[in-house]
């Protein structure tokens, strides 16, 4: 389905064509004077250079040439040369009418679809999920669901943290503390227990009590670099350790990314590359990339055009051991043999820009991905607290996720019983989804890269640009519709008829915004277009309601109308926040 605004461009070319100007000058905008018009076009002020005319007269003579349009009840010329359009209430119900009819909304689906894997999440093994990793998981689970409707095929990967220092810690630790583990006997050949020998609690317990001393004891530290190596050499017992050590934690991670309505395709981590780097190393040597460098192995990336130094990227250390860098390439070399990717999306941190820039560029220039695969970091800000400082508990430290989650949902759940009367159970269901929106809507309200300030008093309101206040409005249009159905029967192929009212044609304005609206999210990769469409069209479905009688219209025609309008409505909005990642309760 055509976009609202081709199609009133549409006649604007033709007028330009008719009043023998170039087409080109006909381009339609939304109107920054929404008081004078609803959209308007400048390109009289340009054409004006080309054919020595002053702009009025060119305005006049397109104007004049609209008059007849269906498009536009109002069409006027406005010096020095601005065309302000205003469109017709019936062309306007009549697109509407045909968004309702489409399953998508009027919203189509790319004529290209493309492979595309977002790498987002990336938390480490044996730890749990704190705040700081809030922002990747929303925003990318909500970037792989913009894209999927827009009809690419998504691959979302959480890349875990799963190679490194920490597992020789734990390692390390857990030898201390059960040395009679047949995982430490070099001797062994028999198969390894299935059950782990630790749970989820243990683990995150173990982790930083190994940290903190091999801080202060450099043998301990020893001992855990040691293990390290033998990990990553591949010594039997220390990969079934790994095993377990993947198996419980990634049971974990799946139980509280399940409770943020957060999912992944692919559970691959950095141990998942280590079996590509040798051979990449090798290609890189053999081809002329990479050499060594102070005794590490690096390849060129800095360009001529940076207005920045650019380091080189740094493949092995002088001790032969890899970084981060080396498994990120590694990981692009699988994913091209696995997927053969036409795009891949990192949601990551901003500061990590540079490390980025490096590894984008080191894998174009070496062939691991061809020049066509687009490589994009989507980085993004700090959560804050409000004293403008990263987001922490009232003692200082890291919030675990789960705490805030449980934090924000008592919250919501007190609120929704001083409001109403509701069981306990469905009052703790609807405290959950409503809970859950606040943070979801919190966050991508927010341009990614933008820091911001984590307030749960404001997030958590069911008044302004927040998500509890969205979900009020659905429900509110759930509810009409519902007393609707109870009083007056089915509601069923009802038309949409042309506005009578300023409200009611403002709410159907913002509607024809929807198509536009989502193609735009999807290629900027910006949530928080979402999030400032369905603000607007909430805003203005209250005003509508606020000055409409809609159960109490008389005329059955109009209330018809009427509800169909709210039916279009409800169904816009329900699938904006469901690309957002949340749903909406039947009662609030």
């Amino acid at each position: 389905m055509k976009k609202i605004i081709d199609l009133i461009e549409a006649e604007v070319v033709k007028a330009f064509e008719a009043a023998e100007y170039d087409a080109n000058y006909a381009k339609v905008t939304l109107s920054n004077r929404p008081d004078l018009c609803e959209y308007q076009c400048n390109g009289a002020m340009a054409a004006a250079k080309q054919y020595h005319k002053a702009p009025i007269m060119i305005a006049n003579a397109v104007v004049e040439n609209l008059q007849e349009s269906r498009c536009f009840s109002e069409v006027t010329a406005v010096n020095p040369g601005f065309i302000n359009l205003k469109l017709s209430p019936a062309f306007l119900a009549a697109y509407l009418n045909g968004m309702q009819k489409d399953s998508r909304l009027g919203c189509d689906k790319t004529e290209k679809p493309e492979t595309i894997i977002i790498d987002y999440g990336g938390p480490n093994v044996a730890k749990p999920l704190h705040v700081g990793h809030l922002r990747s998981a929303i925003i990318g689970e909500s970037v792989k669901r913009i894209s999927r409707f827009m009809g690419h095929h998504v691959i979302g990967d959480v890349h875990l943290g799963d190679w490194g220092l920490q597992l020789g810690l734990i390692m390390t630790e857990l030898r201390e503390r059960k040395p009679e583990l047949v995982y430490y006997d070099e001797a062994y050949t028999g198969d390894y227990p299935k059950e782990a020998p630790f749970t989820i609690s243990e683990l995150e317990e173990i982790y930083p009590t190994a940290s903190a001393r091999s801080k202060v004891d450099e043998s301990y530290k020893e001992a855990a670099m040691q293990a390290t190596h033998e990990l990553q050499q591949g010594r039997r017992g220390y990969r079934a350790l790994l095993q377990h050590i993947l198996n419980v934690s990634v049971t974990d991670l799946k139980k509280n990314y399940e409770n943020l309505n957060v999912s992944f395709d692919l559970w691959k981590g950095e141990s998942d590359a280590q079996e590509y780097i040798p051979a990449m190393v090798d290609k890189l040597k053999k081809e002329g990339f990479a050499y060594m460098s102070e005794g590490a192995l690096v390849v060129d990336v800095k360009e001529e055009t940076d207005s920045k130094e650019v380091p080189p990227c740094m493949i092995l250390k002088s001790d032969g051991a890899s970084l981060y860098t080396t498994t990120d390439l590694a990981t692009l070399v699988q994913r091209e043999e696995d997927f053969h990717p036409d795009k891949v999306i990192y949601v990551v941190d901003k500061r990590q820009e540079m490390h980025f820039i490096q590894v984008f560029r080191c894998a174009k220039k070496t062939g691991i991905v061809s020049e066509a695969t687009e490589l994009k970091f989507l980085g993004f800000g700090t959560m804050n607290g409000k004293d403008g400082k990263p987001f922490k508990t009232r003692d200082g430290g890291v919030m675990r996720l789960e705490t805030l989650i449980s934090d924000i949902n008592e919250q919501m759940y007190q609120k929704i019983l001083d409001g109403r009367e509701m069981p306990e159970e469905e009052a703790k269901r609807t405290a959950k989804i409503v809970g859950l929106s606040a943070v979801k809507y919190g966050d991508l309200s927010n341009q990614a890269s933008k820091d911001y300030i984590f307030d749960i008093d404001r997030f958590t309101s069911f008044e302004g640009d927040t998500g509890p206040y969205i979900l009020y409005t659905i429900v509110r249009m759930k509810s009409i519709l519902k007393k609707y159905e109870e009083t007056k029967g089915r509601i069923s192929n009802f038309e949409i008829a042309a506005a009578a009212g300023e409200s009611e044609k403002a709410l159907m304005l913002e509607l024809t915004k929807f198509n536009a609206m989502m193609e735009n999210a999807y290629e900027e990769s910006a949530p928080h277009k979402v999030c400032a469409f369905i603000y607007d069209l909430a805003n203005a479905f209250n005003k509508f309601y606020h000055e409409t009688k809609i159960m109490g219209e008389e005329d059955e025609k109009k209330q018809a109308s009427y509800i169909a309008l709210l039916v279009l409505t409800e169904k816009v909005l329900e699938t904006c926040i469901d690309v957002l990642g949340f749903e909406a309760p039947d009662r609030m």
